[in-house]
C-alpha cells in the first residue's frame, strides 16, 4: 500500500517529460480500446439487414462516441504522448520549456476523457455525431446532457491541446543542444514543429465555435437556432476550418515516425531532406485553404465549389513528394524488417490508397455522390486509422525500449503486422463499394436486397481479424513488461539522439548537453569516435509539484457545475481554480539539483 500511494504521489506531481509522456500513451490507449469496442458493436450491429442489436437512437450515440473518442481522446494524445518523450530527447534537451504547462495540458486531457465517459456511465450520451452540427445539437432536439458533455469535454481538452502546441514551439526553437540547427533537426521534431503550430491556429476557431454552442444550449442564445436569425453555416465553417487541419494534426507527425523508422532501418539519410520539410511546410499551409470541401452539397454554388476544389487537389502534391523519399530512402538500402519497420513499409501503401480517395472526394460533381456514404467512411478510415494507427503502432515497437528500457518481442509484432494488415483492409476496402451501392453513413441498418449483405460481413470479419492483431500487441507488452528483455541504450544502432542516453533514459536525459555537429547527430558520434561530453557537477531541473493536477480538478469542477447545472458547484470550483492559479504562479519551489556521477 505505502508503494502504491508512493507511484500515485509521484505521478501526481511529476512535471518530467517523460513521464507525463508515458502517461499520455497509457491513457490514449485505454480510450483507444473503448473507441475499439464501439466499432465492434458499430459492425456487429451491421453484420446483417434489419439486425436489432443497436438501433435508432442508442446507434446514433454509439457512432458519436466512437468518432469523438477516437479523434480527440485516442489518437491525437498517441502522437502528443510520443511527441512528449522522444522530442526532446531529439533535440539534446533536458525537459519541455514549460514543464508546469506540461503537467497541466496532460490533467485537463484526462479531464475531457472523464467527462466524455461520465456520459457513457449515465447513459446520456451525445447523438449528433463527432462533427455535432446544429440544429440538431441545440436543446430543442436534444434536450439531455450528452451534447453538454460533449462540448465541456472538447473544450477542457482543447485547451490543454492548445498550451501544448505552444510549449513545443517555444521547446524546438529555444532549447536545441549547442549546434542543432532548424537544417540538422530530425524528421520526427520538424513534424513535431509543424504540427504544433497548426494547433496554434486551428484550435481557436474550434473554441469559438464551442462557445458558441454552449451558450445555445446552456444559456439560452441564438447563433445556431434558424427560427431566432441563427444560422447552421457558422457552425460548420468554424467547424471545418478547425476539422480538415485536424486531419493534419493527426497524420504529420505520422510522416516524421515513419521518416525516422525508414532511415533507421534502412541505414541510410533520408533522401530529400530539404524537400520533406518543404513538403509538411506546404501541407499544413493548404489545410487551412481546403474547408469548404466539406461543405459542397450546402449549397454554395460552382465558383466557391471549385476554389476549394483545386485547393483539395493541390495539397496531394506536397503528399505525394514524401512517398517519393520514403521510397527514395528505402532503394539500396540495407533493410531489416522488424516489426517498427513492416509497420512503416505498411503504412505507404494504406495511406497512398487514403489519398487516392481523398482526390475523389475533392471533384465537387462526384461528391454529390460520394458525401454521406460509405464511400466516404472508408475515404476517412484510410487515412485516419490505416494512416495514424499503422504509424503510431511502429512508433510503439521502435520507442517502446527508450521509453519503458524493455524490447517487445519481435515475432509477436510481426504476427500482429500481418493480422493489422490483413483485416484493415478487409475492415475498410470494401466499404468503398458499399458507398458506392449506395449504402449511407450513420444510419443503422439497410433493406435487404440491396445487394449490401456480404460485403458488410466482410468488412466486420475483417475487423475481427483487425481485433486479433490489436490483441496480439496487448499480450506483447503485457509479457514485455512481466519478463521481458530489457534493453540497451542502443538496441537498433539508431541516428538520433535519444538514443545516446540510456533506456530509459534518467531524470535529466543527458549528464551534459551533446555537441551536434551535423544531421545524423548520434550516427556521426559513433561513427567518427567522438566522446559524450564529460558529465555536468550540477544540474537543475523543475521540481514536482501537485497544483497542475488541482488546477485542473477544480476546472473539471466547473465543467460539471455548469453542465447539471449546480450553481453553488460552479461556483466553488471557479474559486477553487482561481486559488490554485494564484498558488501556483506565486509558490516559490526550489528545483531539484542533481548530481550524475556517470555517463548515461
Amino acid at each position: 500500500m505505502k508503494k502504491l500511494g508512493k507511484w500515485l504521489w509521484v505521478h501526481l506531481t511529476t512535471v518530467d517529460h517523460k513521464r507525463i509522456g508515458a502517461m499520455y500513451v497509457v491513457t490514449a490507449a485505454i480510450m483507444l480500446l473503448f473507441g475499439g469496442v464501439e466499432a465492434f458493436l458499430i459492425r456487429l450491429q451491421l453484420f446483417h439487414p434489419d439486425n436489432r442489436l443497436v438501433v435508432g437512437d442508442s446507434f446514433n450515440q454509439l457512432v458519436t462516441m466512437h468518432g469523438t473518442t477516437m479523434i480527440f481522446f485516442a489518437i491525437m494524445p498517441l502522437f502528443v504522448g510520443f511527441a512528449n518523450v522522444i522530442m526532446p530527447l531529439q533535440i539534446g534537451a533536458r525537459d519541455v520549456a514549460f514543464p508546469f504547462l506540461n503537467a497541466f495540458s496532460y490533467w485537463l486531457y484526462l479531464a475531457g476523457c472523464i467527462l466524455l465517459q461520465t456520459a457513457l456511465i449515465t447513459g446520456d450520451m451525445p447523438n449528433d455525431g463527432w462533427f455535432a452540427y446544429p440544429p440538431l445539437s441545440l436543446k430543442t432536439y436534444n434536450p439531455g446532457f450528452g451534447m453538454d458533455y460533449y462540448a465541456m469535454s472538447i473544450q477542457i481538452s482543447g485547451l490543454g491541446t492548445f498550451i501544448t502546441g505552444i510549449n513545443f514551439v517555444v521547446t524546438i526553437l529555444n532549447m536545441r543542444a549547442p549546434g542543432m540547427t532548424l537544417r540538422r533537426m530530425p524528421l520526427f521534431t520538424w513534424a513535431v514543429f509543424i504540427m504544433s503550430t497548426v494547433i496554434i491556429f486551428a484550435f481557436p476557431p474550434l473554441t469559438a465555435d464551442v462557445f458558441l454552442l454552449i451558450f445555445d444550449r446552456l444559456m439560452g442564445m441564438n447563433f445556431f437556432n434558424v427560427a431566432q436569425g441563427g444560422n447552421v453555416l457558422i457552425w460548420q465553417h468554424l467547424f471545418w476550418i478547425f476539422g480538415h487541419p485536424e486531419v493534419y494534426i493527426l497524420i504529420l507527425p505520422a510522416f516524421g515516425i515513419i521518416s525516422e523508422v525508414v532511415t533507421t532501418f534502412s541505414r541510410k539519410n533520408l533522401f530529400g531532406y530539404d524537400s520533406m520539410i518543404l513538403a509538411l511546410v506546404a501541407i499544413a499551409f493548404i489545410s487551412f485553404t481546403v474547408w469548404s470541401h466539406h461543405l459542397f452539397t450546402a449549397g454554395m454554388g460552382p465558383i466557391v465549389n471549385s476554389i476549394f476544389a483545386t485547393t483539395t487537389m493541390l495539397i496531394a502534391i506536397p503528399t505525394g513528394v514524401k512517398i517519393f523519399n520514403w521510397i527514395g530512402t528505402l532503394w539500396g538500402g540495407k533493410i531489416r524488417t522488424t516489426s517498427a519497420m513492416l509497420y512503416a513499409l505498411g503504412f505507404i501503401p494504406i495511406f497512398v490508397v487514403g489519398g487516392i480517395t481523398g482526390v475523389m472526394v475533392a471533384m465537387a460533381p462526384a461528391d454529390y455522390q460520394y458525401n454521406m456514404s460509405y464511400f466516404v467512411v472508408a475515404h476517412f478510415h484510410y487515412v485516419m486509422i490505416g494512416g495514424s494507427l499503422f504509424s503510431l503502432l511502429a512508433a510503439l515497437y521502435y520507442w517502446f525500449p527508450k521509453i519503458w528500457g524493455r524490447l517487445l518481442d519481435e515475432r509477436l509484432g510481426r504476427l500482429s503486422f500481418a493480422l493489422m494488415f490483413v483485416g484493415f483492409n478487409a475492415t475498410f476496402f470494401p466499404q468503398h463499394w458499399l458507398g458506392l451501392f449506395g449504402m449511407a453513413r450513420r444510419v443503422f441498418t439497410y433493406p435487404p436486397d440491396w445487394g449490401l449483405t456480404f460485403w458488410n460481413q466482410f468488412s466486420t470479419i475483417g475487423l475481427i481479424v483487425m481485433t486479433l492483431g490489436l490483441l496480439v500487441v496487448m499480450y506483447d507488452i503485457i509479457i514485455t513488461m512481466v519478463r521481458g528483455q530489457r534493453a540497451p541504450a542502443d538496441p537498433w544502432d539508431g541516428r538520433t539522439l535519444e538514443w545516446a542516453t540510456s533506456s530509459p533514459p534518467p531524470l535529466y536525459n543527458f549528464p551534459a548537453l551533446p555537441p551536434v555537429t551535423s544531421r545524423d547527430a548520434w550516427w556521426v558520434m559513433k561513427r567518427q569516435g567522438i566522446p559524450l561530453p564529460e558529465p555536468e557537477r550540477d544540474i537543475h531541473l523543475p521540481a514536482p509539484t501537485l497544483w497542475p493536477f488541482l488546477l485542473a480538478l477544480g476546472m473539471t469542477v466547473v465543467a460539471y457545475g455548469v453542465i447539471y447545472p449546480v450553481t453553488w458547484l460552479a461556483w466553488g470550483g471557479v474559486f477553487w481554480t482561481l486559488y490554485a492559479l494564484y498558488r501556483s504562479l506565486f509558490d516559490r519551489v526550489p528545483p531539484l539539483v542533481l548530481h550524475p556521477e556517470v555517463r548515461a
